[in-house]
């Protein structure tokens, strides 16, 4: 080996004579790629922001009271009462609409609080029309203590004395405060019974706080009672049964109680009872 060879064999690695050049080299490195990261997440985030306030702010849900689905309709219901007027209706015994007793709020038909007489302050009202097969749907809400009921097959010309119009009814009452939930026979005077007739069950699904719904479905002499979705009692009328039944009930000086078409009554019982969503299906 030449000695020039010998020389630079010894002469110093800078590689291993400077290792903190290159370890700041590297720190550098690391620190620009921070910065571009940081950068990027920047200019996503208004981006971000943005799709979070427009999930966070949902948009109003319109009010479907009073109204009829696009499925209702195709099924062929109607409204019975509007929400807004008298139209359709009028007193039971009167010619038009009553003028004290009853007021519309808010898409409600309200029965006013009096001394809970029977059709005692604005009296019963009916429908301009009667109805032969039909399933008739109604939601109501009752105060503490309150007696009313929806009624159906109605002849408002069999009774022109004191007291509500004569047909068949699905019981409206506060049967836990109420006294007429202890009268009749085997609590044919409470929730949902027909009244005075058929008792409903007592572990009917029912709610004094909110709204509940009614429904009567009739099938020519078949006839059924439903609360918030369960059937509470089923019968047959215009049979020996029926007119045995109602000779034993108070209806029984009413003549073919029951057997015949009539109107549908909301009633007033002098108690504050709320209605809604009365709708009725002709078929």
């Amino acid at each position: 080996m030449s000695e020039r060879q010998k020389e630079i064999i010894k002469l110093p690695n800078p590689c291993l004579q400077f290792p903190s050049i290159w370890g700041r080299v590297r720190e550098r490195g690391r620190k620009m790629k921070k910065i571009i990261i940081a950068i990027a997440m920047l200019a996503v985030l208004p981006v971000a922001a943005k799709k979070k306030i427009v999930k966070e702010t949902p948009a109003p849900v319109p009010t479907t009271d009073n109204v009829l689905t696009e499925q209702e309709e195709r099924e062929g219901w109607k409204l019975l009462w509007d929400g807004k007027t008298t139209e359709g209706w009028r007193g039971a015994k009167l010619t038009g609409f009553p003028k004290k007793g009853w007021r519309i709020e808010d898409g409600v038909l309200k029965v006013e609080a009096a001394n809970g007489a029977e059709s005692g302050n604005g009296g019963d009202i009916v429908t301009n029309k009667s109805y032969h097969n039909f399933i008739l749907k109604v939601d109501f809400k009752i105060t503490e203590g309150a007696n009313s009921g929806i009624k159906y097959f109605v002849d408002p010309d069999m009774n022109q004395g004191e007291g509500s119009a004569i047909g068949c009814e699905f019981q409206i009452l506060d049967d836990l405060r109420h006294p007429d939930a202890k009268l009749g026979v085997k609590g044919n005077r409470k929730l949902g019974s027909l009244y005075d007739l058929i008792p409903a069950p007592d572990n009917k699904p029912f709610d004094i706080t909110t709204w509940n719904t009614a429904v009567v479905i009739v099938k020519d002499n078949h006839v059924e009672h439903w609360l918030n979705g369960v059937k509470l009692l089923e019968y047959e009328r215009n049979t020996q049964e029926w007119n045995a039944l109602v000779a034993y009930s108070k209806y029984k000086n009413w003549p073919n109680f029951g057997n015949r078409d009539g109107r549908i009554l909301l009633q007033d019982h002098g108690n504050e009872v709320w209605f809604k969503n009365v709708k009725i299906k002709e078929f």
